[in-house]
């Protein structure tokens, strides 16, 4: 997977942090420069042209990137001192090495099923490492392209096992581990010859599950479900799977090469909570259209915070794009355990549908900082396009982060003036696409930044599906699509 060569464009930030909803910017600020808006009560988050922001990677025309986390590890060698873990294409088992890339798209539902990870280094933190594949779900590629099938929109490219975090174990406690969370995909109401799948491909010679009460709509829908896997090094892997009792809990190792006719790949066993219910989304979908459990994990007291988004209840038999969210939040003592999380709390809600919310403990700051997709309000520079907002709460009470008002009413606009202003990407016309971002973070989860930046407060990625492809071709919304970077700064409100 080639890397796209690191520029520097403009950005904006310097401060943060917000109790309750972050302070408007002043009416007619368009003229301004910068303009700052407030956030945690003392901080500010202003729009300067001293902020870096620029291409982490311009991937190959059958390659894709997406929900990039940087993670800072514990030793400086080897898997040190920095792993880029993120979402991948599923390899193609039939190309050889000495054939083109060709261009390609999802024309499967568990297209994108790759774990991938690489080692770098501080001075390369704006430039994606060379990575691989750790595991994934094997496809049969699809030859045809003349059944009529039609794209799905780029909020709904590959599904799985996608949007993966990495936190460490208990590491205060003398574990090795790493821990890395996926969501996969399970069938739900599957009729005579269907079986169940959670984010792996179907199991041959296996007696068929017992099918579940079918859910309304249509025949073949799914729910998201969590799964888990750990690792030593982040190049070998082993995946949480069921005993072969099917009540048990166990970890198998992934091989190389599995599902390529060696042998046959583990199918993941979804994660458990302390009721006994796996970790599965509220609602189900169609394949392409299923929401929610897509989030980040924080380490804050010895404790793992996971927050993350979640269809409302009541909201399951709207259509899909229509279903608003909440946040919530479950918590972890020990990542290892057969029943991993508690159960869920909300936190804050309704969001509008298809947000995505990360949280974590702030850089150098008792607080946390909430990223989340949004749109610009209508009287900013450039009208309501996407962006990402930014907040931080007063202080680490959990409450705080329920108490930010995340967007302005009607809600369902997604507008904030919490935005941050971000430049790079687009389509050329004004448009651009801020999706599944993510951020730097050290070993367990918090905000964490470059040592080439020392003093800013973050580092973000983010995939734009809209911005012109490395080849210049548009056969996927996903693929080819580049990968944008940015930085922000935090400051007390009259500091100089």
């Amino acid at each position: 997977m080639p890397s796209g060569a690191a520029g520097l464009c403009a950005l904006i930030a310097s401060a943060l942090g917000a109790p309750q909803a972050a302070a408007a910017r002043p009416a007619g600020f368009e003229a301004s420069a910068p303009s700052c808006f407030v956030t945690g009560g003392d901080l500010e988050i202003c729009r300067e042209g001293s902020e870096a922001e620029g291409v982490l990677i311009s991937p190959a025309p059958c390659a894709f990137v997406r929900g990039v986390q940087i993670l800072r590890l514990a030793r400086a060698e080897a898997p040190g001192p920095l792993q880029a873990v993120f979402q991948g294409q599923t390899p193609i088992a039939s190309r050889r090495g000495d054939e083109p890339c060709p261009d390609r798209r999802a024309t499967d539902s568990r297209d994108g099923g790759a774990l991938r990870t690489g080692r770098t280094f501080e001075a390369l933190a704006t430039t994606l490492p060379p990575s691989a594949d750790r595991f994934w779900v094997e496809l049969p590629e699809e030859r045809s392209r003349n059944r009529g099938w039609t794209e799905p929109t780029p909020s709904a490219e590959g599904i799985g096992p996608r949007d993966p975090i990495a936190v460490s174990g208990r590491d205060w406690a003398g574990e090795a581990y790493s821990y890395v969370f996926l969501l996969g995909q399970e069938r739900v109401g599957v009729t005579a010859g269907d079986e169940p799948e959670a984010g792996s491909r179907r199991r041959r010679g296996r007696r068929r599950a017992k099918p579940e009460t079918p859910a309304a709509g249509p025949a073949d829908v799914r729910r998201r479900v969590q799964i888990e896997a750990r690792t030593l090094d982040f190049q070998t892997f082993e995946i949480r799977t069921r005993t072969a009792d099917g009540y048990g809990l166990t970890w198998t190792p992934f091989e190389a090469g599995a599902g390529r006719g060696r042998s046959e790949p583990p199918t993941p066993a979804a994660v458990i909570d302390e009721t006994g219910k796996p970790v599965a989304s509220a609602c189900t979908a169609p394949a392409f259209e299923t929401h929610g459990l897509a989030g980040s994990i924080s380490v804050v007291d010895r404790t793992y915070h996971y927050v993350y988004t979640d269809v409302l209840p009541e909201d399951c038999g709207l259509a899909p794009e229509k279903r608003r969210t909440a946040l919530y939040l479950r918590t972890a003592q020990d990542l290892s355990g057969a029943k991993v999380w508690s159960a869920a709390r909300k936190l804050a809600g309704p969001l509008p549908p298809g947000s995505l919310v990360r949280v974590a403990r702030a850089k150098g700051l008792q607080r946390w900082a909430v990223s989340y997709t949004c749109q610009r309000p209508a009287n900013a520079p450039g009208g309501p396009v996407a962006d990402i907002c930014l907040q931080y709460t007063a202080d680490l009470a959990l409450d705080g982060i329920g108490a930010l008002k995340l967007y302005a009413d009607p809600v369902e606009a997604g507008r904030s003036p919490a935005y941050l202003g971000l430049r790079s990407g687009g389509d050329g016309s004004g448009r651009y696409d801020r999706s599944a971002h993510f951020w730097m973070t050290d070993a367990q989860g918090n905000l964490d930044t470059p040592a080439i930046y020392p003093g800013k407060a973050g580092f973000l990625t983010w995939l734009d599906r809209l911005a012109p492809t490395a080849s210049g071709r548009d056969a996927s919304s996903l693929y080819g699509r580049p990968v944008y970077w940015a930085t922000w700064t935090v400051r007390r409100i009259g500091a100089q």
